[in-house]
């Protein structure tokens, strides 16, 4: 894949602090190493300390559901990673069950589907 910095830096500036939290530990092992530094830095210059980050790091490997590869699963209805699997129905144009399927949640779909 071919690496843009600057349009690598343009997105990590224009994310939210949570999803460039969630970017540096959960999705960690997924990503390349040179957006990994972009992104600590753009953290440390909002604010953000190591504390925050270590703090944000063990609740996603306490809370996050993983993938054999050691990267966090992403939730089935957005980008946030998982904290619960449950199974639920395909849906056609969202109304019509077709198939069952294993579906993933972050904290905030989790709490709605409960």
């Amino acid at each position: 894949m071919f690496w843009n910095e600057t349009k690598v830096r343009a997105k990590i500036q224009a994310a939210a602090t949570e999803d460039l939290l969630d970017r540096f530990t959960a999705y960690r092992n997924g990503m390349e190493p040179a957006a990994l530094v972009l992104i600590e830095e753009e953290l440390y210059r909002r604010g953000v300390t190591a504390t925050e980050i270590a703090k944000h790091r063990e609740r996603c490997e306490r809370e996050c559901v993983y993938l054999p590869d050691g990267t966090a699963a992403k939730c089935s209805l957005c980008e946030r990673p998982a904290v619960r699997e449950a199974w639920s129905w395909h849906r056609l144009l969202g109304l019509v069950p077709l198939i069952p399927r294993l579906m993933r949640y972050c904290r905030v779909h989790a709490e709605i589907r409960s």
